[in-house]
């Protein structure tokens, strides 16, 4: 934006304009990106998602941020455990959920290419970094961060970190459990979920989303139709999101890597 102010357009607080304003830059051949916070760019821009980038496939990214707990002292006015569940409805759509800054990077370079409309859920905070730099990521591929042997871990977004510490912590209680960055929601590798569901037997998955159309969601459907295996859903259980630090909220809504390893026990 500093260097190619031209190229940036401030819409102010008009978000279902912005993405007809995208749209609409999209058909002159332009590639838009949009920008806003994640509750207001699926809650309140839902029907100009489909009517203008669904249903007429264009082309247009939607970077939504401040993600689910990541949004704190917002509160819940402005904290969505729902978006990727509105947006994997749609037919046409890419979910995405990035992990880290190293993941970002990549995936936006790989954007500027890609026709179609993606949606790529992120935060705005520093998040923990998992990835060394110049790390490369193929979408619609889960990333498996950890091999194991007793329970698989299918994580996206802030909880991949907390995945990666639950897996730790049940290894000194002599559990091997693979760890899985499930960063596409859709498409899902579907292959990846059956592969591990087969060989471990267990399933926990853990995203900073409801448990209900996310990334829970779409793991248990595959299962259900692959490889049917016992699996528990580390997530947010009916809740509206409220004001507090992250790791309050984490905390509160059950999003750590304790909570991660209590479910593993379930299954164990």
């Amino acid at each position: 934006a500093m260097e190619h102010p031209q190229h940036v357009i401030n819409c102010g607080i008009m978000e279902a304009n912005v993405i007809g304003t995208a749209a609409g830059l999209s058909l002159t051949g332009r590639k838009p990106f949009v920008h806003t916070f994640t509750a207001f760019a699926s809650r309140r821009c839902f029907d100009q998602l489909f009517m203008s980038l669904d249903y007429q496939r264009n082309n247009v990214k939607v970077i939504a941020s401040d993600a689910g707990v990541t949004a704190c002292h917002n509160g819940g006015t402005h904290m969505s455990f729902e978006d990727m569940g509105i947006v994997r409805g749609l037919a046409h759509s890419v979910v995405l959920e990035v992990t880290d800054a190293v993941m970002f990077e990549d995936i936006l370079r790989q954007l500027i290419d890609l026709d179609g409309f993606y949606w790529v859920r992120t935060i705005r905070k520093q998040a923990p970094s998992v990835y060394a730099p110049g790390s490369t990521f193929t979408i619609g591929k889960g990333n498996v961060l950890r091999e194991g042997d007793d329970i698989t871990l299918i994580a996206n977004g802030i909880m991949v970190a907390e995945a990666l510490e639950a897996a730790r912590q049940l290894e000194q209680e002599g559990v091997s459990a693979a760890v899985i960055d499930m960063f596409t929601l859709k498409p899902i590798d579907r292959m990846l979920v059956k592969n591990y569901a087969e060989k471990t037997g267990r399933i926990v998955t853990c995203e900073n989303h409801s448990i209900h159309n996310g990334l829970g969601s779409a793991v248990a459907e595959v299962l259900v139709e692959t490889c049917p295996v016992p699996m528990r859903r580390v997530g947010v259980k009916e809740r509206d999101g409220q004001v507090g630090t992250q790791e309050f909220l984490q905390k509160e809504y059950g999003l750590t890597a304790h909570d991660i390893v209590s479910a593993a026990r379930e299954l164990l």
